[in-house]
């Protein structure tokens, strides 16, 4: 566990962080002193834990609601520019396949809503965020991609794994045209971790196929991505580390 004064005074901002490993990485900034802006997805009247309500009460953290495959993030743009006048941190992990579509039948609205949610948000909240990034005066982002943008993914996935492979390649650009600006960027590429993207997008059977392939012999959990983020986050761990991409997979990638 990273000491619970790593952020104490920091600003940070983590999209979809309403459940899985957004919210544990949420979690883990909280209790290293931060306030963090949460995004919360569409599912605003989903009971959340119960830490994240009383860090809410504390004033610590700051939920916003928004679905950004629906409505875009100019909304949770403006709203992180109202609760904060720099941001040291921004975490864009909002993101999900939608859905399994095979090559032939994906419809021109399946394949824009996968590409907005999963592409254009990253570069939308990016952008809005700039200012207040280059505010920070050493900032850092971090980036949620996949196995999938290396491997192409499982059947049905083209467009989701294609479109972390794009955030990929926009991070690493990234990296080298804000570099002056002192901001870092990074991405943290999870494998098969157990959340309920994997409850929804794939089988039991499937699952327990993968988790045998795996050298460590298990599916990931939120926990072991988390640090992670935390890490390429913090200047003092992390302050010669830009244009990079951690993969946490259990040893995955190796088979």
């Amino acid at each position: 566990m990273f000491h619970p004064k790593l952020f104490e005074n920091r600003n940070v901002v983590v999209t979809g962080a309403g459940r899985g490993i957004g919210l544990e990485v949420a979690r883990q900034f909280l209790d290293c002193g931060a306030r963090v802006l949460v995004h919360i997805g569409r599912d605003a009247g989903r009971q959340l834990p119960d830490f994240l309500m009383e860090a809410e009460a504390e004033r610590r953290a700051f939920l916003v609601a928004g679905d950004f495959a629906a409505w875009g993030t100019r909304d949770f743009v403006n709203a992180a520019g109202e609760r904060f006048d720099r941001i040291d941190v921004l975490v864009n992990n909002a993101g999900t396949m939608v859905g399994r579509f095979a090559a032939g039948e994906l419809t021109d609205e399946q394949y824009e809503q996968i590409v907005h949610l999963n592409q254009t948000s990253v570069m939308e909240v990016t952008r809005g965020l700039l200012p207040l990034l280059r505010a920070a005066g050493q900032a850092a982002i971090v980036n949620t991609v996949s196995i999938s943008a290396l491997t192409g993914g499982s059947p049905g996935s083209a467009i989701y794994s294609a479109s972390k492979a794009f955030v990929a390649a926009y991070s690493k650009a990234l990296a080298r045209e804000l570099a002056p600006d002192g901001i870092r960027v990074n991405c943290v590429s999870p494998g098969t971790i157990a959340t309920d993207f994997h409850e929804r997008y794939s089988s039991r059977e499937k699952l327990e196929q993968t988790r045998k392939s795996i050298p460590l012999q298990r599916l990931g959990a939120p926990e072991d991505c988390a640090p992670a983020y935390l890490f390429l986050a913090a200047p003092l761990l992390s302050g010669y580390i830009t244009g990079q991409v951690i993969e946490i997979n259990g040893g995955q990638l190796i088979c």
